[in-house]
């Protein structure tokens, strides 16, 4: 059984990769934005980022990283049953919303190609999140991967249809 189980020392770090779910990548120059600005541009990241800031992580996923996040969309996010994400935006659930982020977050740079390779990968949250292909999709758990390898200057994002929990 392969498995990826790269080890960081700033657990949240790999948490600017949730940010980086944004999809859209800036180009200054030919800079690549980083997974917060990705994800802000992308628009389509606006629960994870509202997220984010509610668990106190943006500046944690503007650092250096790398960081690999399997972001879901906000479509992913509205799957969750009713007032989950209300629930867990609560102040008095940040330990709960941090370890659900940082389960999105693997630390170092993991393409599709390298994942594809891997039976699993160790979160950033501590536990493992399974990787499978079926039917030539790539599977994170039970979401499944409708884009991958959005490079930012931090990172990369692969972009998941299903908001995955530890």
């Amino acid at each position: 059984m392969n498995t990826l189980a790269i080890r960081i020392g700033k657990p949240l770090s790999a948490l600017t990769l949730l940010l980086a779910s944004g999809m859209a990548l800036a180009d200054h120059h030919g800079a690549k934005k980083d997974i917060v600005d990705t994800a802000v541009e992308a628009g389509s990241f606006t629960t994870l980022v509202t997220a984010v800031q509610a668990a106190g992580l943006v500046d944690t996923l503007k650092g250096e990283g790398p960081f690999t996040v399997f972001a879901p969309t906000d479509e992913a996010f509205a799957k969750l049953p009713a007032g989950a994400v209300d629930d867990l935006l609560k102040p008095e659930n940040k330990d709960q919303l941090v370890a659900v982020l940082t389960y999105h977050v693997v630390p170092g740079k993991v393409m599709a190609a390298d994942a594809m390779q891997a039976d699993s990968a160790t979160t950033v949250q501590g536990g493992d999140i399974r990787i499978t292909t079926q039917d030539g999709k790539v599977m994170v758990d039970e979401a499944t991967v409708v884009q991958a390898d959005i490079e930012t200057s931090n990172g990369v994002i692969h972009v998941i249809d299903t908001v995955i929990m530890p």
